[in-house]
């Protein structure tokens, strides 16, 4: 998607006189974090399982509650799929005070970081110069289920698969210098 766009969807967010210092979105398609290693083979196994129970459902029972019960677990098994349409959907933008984030598959969600209260801020960077900024920490169950959200698991704000990741990151951190943080 091209810039023009991240702005248009970024533009009613931001306040009177604000503008974006910086504006980004994530890789697109199908991809893959540290932590997918382990679920890829446990994802694949679920939906084959998922299906098979969702498939003779329909054709073996009459009963509606049977049917609609394995729906949940189908939407499990699409789980990187359903990660790439909510990337597609995922804009980024920095000015001068906050982070702006706005996400989601059904529904948009914003989140608004303020620049001078970011708890920490870390990133990791590939070959390519791509890679992800946390913004703030988080446990393992956090760390393992980065990028899809499960019930009780509270996402860590992230800038995920960006290009040019540490320019993005020094953009910050000097935003944060000079905002006395």
């Amino acid at each position: 998607m091209m810039n023009h766009d991240i702005e248009y969807e970024l533009r009613p967010y931001l306040f009177a006189g604000e503008k974006l210092l910086w504006k980004g979105q994530p890789k697109t398609g199908i991809a893959f974090r540290n932590s997918d290693f382990f679920m890829i083979p446990f994802t694949f196994l679920w939906a084959g399982f998922a299906f098979f129970w969702e498939a003779n459902a329909i054709k073996e029972s009459n009963d509606l509650f049977f049917t609609l019960f394995g729906v949940p677990f189908v939407l499990v098994g699409l789980r990187f799929f359903l990660d790439a349409r909510k990337r597609e959907n995922t804009f980024y933008g920095i000015t001068e005070n906050r982070i702006i984030i706005k996400s989601g598959i059904f529904k948009s969600q914003i989140k608004s970081l303020n620049i001078k209260t970011l708890p920490e801020i870390s990133f990791s960077q590939k070959a390519d110069f791509s890679g992800t900024i946390k913004l703030g920490q988080g446990d393992i169950r956090t760390t393992a289920m980065q990028g899809f959200d499960w019930p009780g698991v509270a996402q860590i704000p992230s800038l995920e698969f960006i290009n040019d990741v540490k320019s993005v990151y020094n953009k910050i951190i000097e935003l944060q210098m000079n905002n006395g943080n």
